[in-house]
């Protein structure tokens, strides 16, 4: 009897550090995960309300570009100055929802609409959906950008709709320092500082546009559509789980939707068919798909749309988003180009 009992509590031990176990594991897990989410909740405030000056270098596929960045925020409001270090130098000054570009070829333009701010700002200033839902977020060490100590987050996909990121925020304000954009290990686009400076305040003179070149005004017309996801006389037959209609801008020539996941974003454009026969298919570069496919209204019709799907999502996705636009009022979507 002694010894059933011995090895009896034996076997009970076993167990409770088993379970044991099981359950630190599962708890490190959640605290991973809720540590992984709290981080990811820094990453747009601190896009925006962050003061900051430096360069960052931004890689998709084989291009690479430099820009300087100056960014302040102040009594609620948003300033940033960016200007191109490579090529002819353009310009971008927003103070709050208003931007002026300068391009030396092109002169100024403002843009009243608005546009986020900051390095990757329109992927992340602004969560739409919980990323999490779409995405599954963990830990994945520390590192060092640009002098500053940073937390380094993984994003996998939930499923083969939507790319994988790798962020490097800063320990202290959530600042973005790093970033990937992946797909099955591959690095896709590549975002990072190379100098940085994180300060209370940066003065005026940083936020004046100093070029030689003289350069007239100009304001181009850029509605914006009333009511998200807007479509007159077409619809989209499918589109990726979690991604949800966002405000886009309607062209000259054709309408566009948008859709974002809160990190992805992609548009949908459909108008008229030209004389000019463009290739049907996707290209890519880096992480931005571009895929074009005609639709006709019905059988035996003349008319022809052309469907162009551009956003960062893979071209599986887009080739799906695309060819499940129909056309079901070519009337309706006639008034609306001709606008």
């Amino acid at each position: 009897m002694k010894v059933h009992t011995r090895e009896a509590g034996h076997t009970a031990i076993i167990w409770m550090l088993l379970v044991v176990t099981m359950l630190a594991t599962g708890m490190a897990r959640a605290t991973e995960r809720e540590t992984a989410d709290a981080w990811l909740l820094k990453l747009g405030p601190a896009l925006n309300m962050t003061t900051y000056r430096g360069i960052f270098v931004y890689s998709r596929g084989d291009q690479v570009s430099s820009m300087m960045i100056a960014h302040r925020y102040r009594d609620g409001s948003v300033e940033e100055r960016l200007v191109q270090q490579d090529g002819a130098g353009g310009e971008i000054l927003r103070r709050g929802n208003r931007v002026l570009c300068v391009l030396p070829e092109q002169g100024r333009i403002h843009l009243d609409q608005v546009i986020p701010s900051g390095p990757f700002g329109e992927a992340f200033a602004s969560q739409q959906v919980p990323v999490g839902a779409w995405y599954q977020p963990q830990m994945l060490g520390e590192d060092r950008i640009a002098g500053y100590p940073a937390v380094v987050i993984g994003l996998e996909p939930r499923d083969d709709d939507r790319y994988g990121y790798r962020l490097w925020m800063e320990k202290h304000t959530g600042l973005l320092l790093k970033s990937h954009v992946r797909q099955d290990g591959e690095v896709l686009e590549h975002f990072q500082f190379t100098m940085l400076e994180i300060t209370d305040e940066l003065p005026d003179s940083e936020f004046e546009i100093r070029s030689g070149v003289e350069m007239k005004e100009v304001t181009p017309y850029l509605p914006v559509s009333g009511d998200a996801g807007e479509m007159d006389g077409w619809n989209l037959g499918w589109q990726p789980d979690g991604f949800m209609p966002v405000d886009a801008p309607r062209t000259s020539r054709g309408q566009a939707v948008a859709f974002s996941d809160g990190l992805a974003t992609f548009s949908v454009f459909v108008e008229a068919a030209g004389g000019t026969e463009m290739p049907e298919g996707a290209s890519r570069i880096g992480a931005t798909t571009v895929y074009m496919h005609y639709v006709s209204p019905g059988a035996g019709s003349q008319d022809r749309f052309l469907v162009t799907v551009v956003g960062e999502i893979p071209p599986r996705t887009a080739m799906r988003v695309a060819q499940s636009v129909a056309v079901d009022d070519r009337n309706a979507l006639a008034r609306t180009l001709a606008d």
